[in-house]
């Protein structure tokens, strides 16, 4: 009964792996290399979209309560020029005045036409592992076919007259640059006499503060709402990725965490709450960067996609419309962050902003109270250490140490078992055709020698969610993005580039790209894999041998897709595994199979007697 159980629990196991990584990974993975070869398709043919520039609308609101006139919500403006696909970078950011941003970790500038933070470069992180590649880019002018852009501002009502639009140009300091402890102001009349102020500053990583005052200089009261946006126009390749979330995302005050993806955006349009939140944030979020505005008092959150002339998709607010009497001013404050997820970076700024549940930026998954926890453990050892792949080795021993008892009381159970393999042989030749008795006389036994046939189950079931947990880390986290390990492993967060096809390398020719990843750590994975399992007898039954046979190669190509830091992590566990197994075993006095099992393989067959 027992034997069956574990064939039945490693058959279950290894369709949910195989199952789960092929919906999670590889189908996902797929899709995004053929939407990434149709966008270069696209911009070969020279096919070009329209890119309306839409202006805020000046609807009247009533007093007290949000409006819908938020910028970029209406139709094309007829006679506006489509996306230029043949503009650079350097050409689109020359189109209009700036004033450069820079501290510590960002690059780029504040676009003086419409007041947007639309070019934004992070100087800590580059496309690949070539220290000579780009810096990644996370916000563009919306001139080029990936725009991506962030823009705070005032929707107008029947009493405020002009309010500051996307064509609106600022004025700014001559010289004028952002900074931490560097503010900029910008400055805007309208033809009534109400002058708008914009405070635009940054600290030392990712969070910019924008303050819009207005000041009424006109003779009557005035109305006016604030709003922030946040647009995109093109979707990110590597997104639908069922791993970890990818689109629009936000912390809407008691209503929690939203996380709408990019297709379901695109069916369902648009997505509010029924009411004004308070509180929370809001925006667009990529595996590692992210653009999310925090807005100050009440609001009305809204995700959306417009297809109207150029597709976007959007994260915007509403505030509540605010009365500024003659001779008057008003001032509010929202930030914005634009930059890399780094943990503690999001763990400070919750804390000390106060931004609601910031942390779930990062998408830590369902087994959280395992996740983070692992990122901590891995990220101090890597502190001390200076190497997230010897963090893996270390952080998988402190794993061990602490599984010990569960994993000593298993294996204890199962060496008491080994010893009991012929007293069980014996009832079930005694009862060969009596299945409820052989069932009876084994649960006896177990009882009479204190055995639990199910502990050897618990291991396993216990590495499960830490296997998902440590793959979380090392597929979310930025911190485990381009980290090396040791010799051809350049990045821990990518399956591992060498090929048993071409002798690892040693044969001077690429593998086809059709043939499986199978790499020199996947291949170390399947050997320790191999040899744990033949720590045990083998089992009489032949079809559980020959699953228990194959596992291990089925589990070799499969893990060759996987980061490396999670196959190192596996073969290290196998080993320690192994070790700890015949420590136990020995202790017990039950025979260590493996020597016998290795031997096996390679006695000739004995032919069936005539």
């Amino acid at each position: 009964m027992d034997n069956n159980r574990n064939t039945l629990l490693a058959i279950a196991l290894s369709l949910l792996v195989l199952l789960g990584w092929q919906f999670l990974y590889v189908n996902p993975k797929l899709d995004a290399e053929r939407k990434a070869a149709e966008i270069e398709r696209v911009q070969k043919s020279g096919e070009q979209g329209g890119a309306p520039a839409v202006q805020p609308g000046a609807q009247t609101a009533q007093p007290g309560q949000p409006t819908t006139a938020v910028p970029g919500s209406g139709p094309a403006v007829p006679g506006t020029a489509g996306v230029q696909q043949e503009m650079g970078r350097d050409q689109a950011l020359a189109k209009s005045p700036r004033v450069p941003v820079e501290n510590g970790d960002i690059i780029g500038s504040v676009n003086l036409k419409g007041g947007r933070i639309d070019d934004l470069r992070l100087k800590n992180y580059r496309v690949t592992i070539d220290r000579n590649s780009p810096l990644v880019t996370l916000l563009s002018p919306a001139d080029l076919r990936d725009g991506y852009f962030a823009e705070f501002g005032w929707v107008a009502s029947a009493t405020s007259g002009e309010v500051p639009g996307p064509e609106t140009m600022w004025s700014a300091p001559q010289g004028a640059a952002v900074g931490p402890g560097k503010p900029v102001v910008l400055t805007w009349t309208n033809p009534s006499g109400v002058v708008f102020t914009r405070t635009i500053a940054l600290d030392d990583h990712y969070m910019f503060t924008v303050s819009d005052k207005v000041a009424n200089n006109t003779a009557a009261e005035v109305a006016m709402a604030p709003y922030g946006r946040v647009t995109r126009f093109e979707k990110p390749v590597s997104q639908a990725n069922y791993v970890l979330h990818e689109g629009m995302i936000g912390v809407l005050g008691e209503e929690g965490l939203h996380e709408i993806t990019y297709s379901s955006i695109e069916e369902d349009r648009s997505f509010t709450t029924p009411a004004a939140v308070k509180e929370g944030w809001l925006g667009i979020t990529d595996k590692y960067w992210a653009a999310v505005m925090s807005p100050s008092g009440e609001y009305q959150p809204r995700f959306s996609f417009f297809d109207d002339g150029r597709q976007r998709f959007q994260a915007d607010f509403l505030g509540l419309e605010m009365k500024v009497a003659a001779g008057q001013s008003l001032e509010v404050t929202q930030k914005l962050f634009a930059g890399a997820k780094e943990v503690d970076v999001i763990d400070n700024y919750e804390t000390s902003l106060g931004i609601k549940n910031f942390e779930l930026l990062i998408d830590w998954g369902w087994f959280y109270f395992i996740t983070k926890p692992m990122f901590w453990l891995l990220d101090f050892l890597y502190q001390f250490f200076g190497n997230f792949g010897v963090a893996i080795l270390i952080g998988t021993v402190l794993i061990k140490a602490v599984l010990y008892p569960l994993a000593n009381m298993s294996y204890r159970s199962m060496a008491n078992m080994k010893k009991m393999q012929p007293e069980m042989l014996s009832i079930r030749e005694r009862f060969p055709d009596d299945k409820v008795k052989q069932q009876q006389e084994m649960m006896a036994l177990y009882k009479r020698e204190k055995i639990n046939p199910a502990a050897g189950c618990w291991p396993v079931l216990v590495q499960i969610p830490i296997f998902f947990a440590l793959y979380k880390v090392l597929f979310i986290t930025i911190e485990m993005r381009h980290a090396p390990f040791f010799g051809w492993i350049q990045d821990l967060a990518a399956p591992d580039p060498t090929t048993v096809f071409n002798l690892f390398g040693l044969l001077p020719f690429d593998a086809p790209a059709w043939l499986p990843m199978l790499g020199i750590w996947p291949v170390i994975m399947g050997i320790t894999m191999f040899l744990q399992m033949q720590m045990n007898p083998a089992p009489p039954d032949p079809t559980q041998a020959m699953i228990f046979k194959w596992m291990p190669v089925v589990f070799t190509f499969m893990l060759g897709t996987f980061p490396a830091g999670l196959v190192i992590y596996w073969a290290w566990n196998n080993t320690l595994s192994i070790i700890q197994q015949g420590m136990i075993m020995k202790a017990q006095g039950a025979k260590i199979e493996l020597w016998d099992n290795l031997k096996s393989l390679f006695k000739p067959k004995p032919k069936p007697a005539e």
